[in-house]
């Protein structure tokens, strides 16, 4: 299978753990048909946006980006433009400039404005977003690297157009808060959560939010056993091995579903053949 994702809508938003890339694999083991598309871990939006579903339903625990996205689809395309450029001429911003960088970063911490910190993002160090404890942006910035480029823009553009496009909601809690209720058969729900065997500044327990530990990958396995005996269906992102060390708890779990191997550097995975020398074994887990 070839992993051209040429076609597919790209985040603007550089998010650690992004599908972005794996795109064409991942869509493809999906139904062909879904009613409603939960994406329970939404992160940048890379999956959920590019399904093809009559509803969507974007979930994240983290605020600050779900207040990002809805203005984003509120918002007019040319209104978001401008305040965005608003804010690169009113601090100066460049590629060298970390005065003007940081003084958008004080206001942001501030005023939480969801502009600023989509601004932020642009010129932060590779793009990432971090907060400390206090729920304030920390990201340091990104010198010589970072910039709201054309390609950035170009990809925002098509971002805002394809949010307005699409039948979507947008809600924020924790997975395990999340209504499974309204949901039935046709439906899907899609979850690419922190990985427990892998470290990245969304899941350290640093960053002002909720660590990823043995007992939320317990709590969420239970919750998608849950929907499999209520006759839902569900799609799992995860790692089973990264760097020599093995999530035997996923590992042992995922035997009971159908464990679908994914890589970006070869196509028709075959796990025995081709995986087992590779340092990560990225899969896709469901029960249909």
């Amino acid at each position: 299978m070839k992993n051209k994702a040429n076609n597919y809508i790209k985040s603007p938003l550089n998010y650690i753990g992004g599908k972005y890339r794996t795109l064409p694999q991942l869509l493809s083991f999906f139904p062909q048909k879904i009613n409603t598309f939960v994406d329970l871990f939404a992160g940048g939006l890379n999956v959920g946006l590019n399904v093809a579903a009559n509803r969507i339903i974007f979930n994240d625990h983290n605020k600050y980006l779900v207040e990002m996205f809805t203005i984003f689809s509120k918002q007019s395309e040319e209104d978001t433009l401008a305040a965005i450029k608003e804010r690169i001429n009113k601090y100066q911003l460049s590629l060298v400039n970390a005065g003007g960088y940081n003084k958008l970063r004080a206001d942001y911490n501030d005023s939480r404005d969801p502009i600023d910190l989509f601004v932020l993002t642009c010129y932060a160090f590779n793009h990432q977003i971090r907060y400390n404890k206090k729920h304030e942006f920390n990201t340091p910035f990104g010198k010589e690297r970072s910039s709201f480029n054309k390609n950035i823009e170009k990809n925002l553009i098509n971002f805002i157009r394809a949010l307005k496009s699409k039948n979507i909601d947008f809600e924020c809690q924790d997975f395990n808060k999340f209504n499974f209720t309204r949901l039935f058969s046709a439906d899907l729900v899609y979850c690419d959560p922190p990985y427990l065997i892998t470290t990245g500044s969304y899941n350290d327990g640093k960053r002002g939010f909720k660590n990823w530990t043995k007992q939320e990958e317990r709590e969420l396995l239970a919750l998608l056993d849950g929907l499999h005996l209520q006759g839902l269906k569900f799609a799992l992102s995860n790692v089973l091995e990264h760097k020599g060390v093995r999530n035997e708890l996923l590992t042992s779990w995922s035997s009971r579903y159908k464990v679908n191997f994914i890589d970006i550097d070869y196509s028709n995975c075959n796990y025995q053949f081709k995986a087992k020398d590779q340092k990560t074994i990225e899969v896709l887990i469901t029960n249909f």
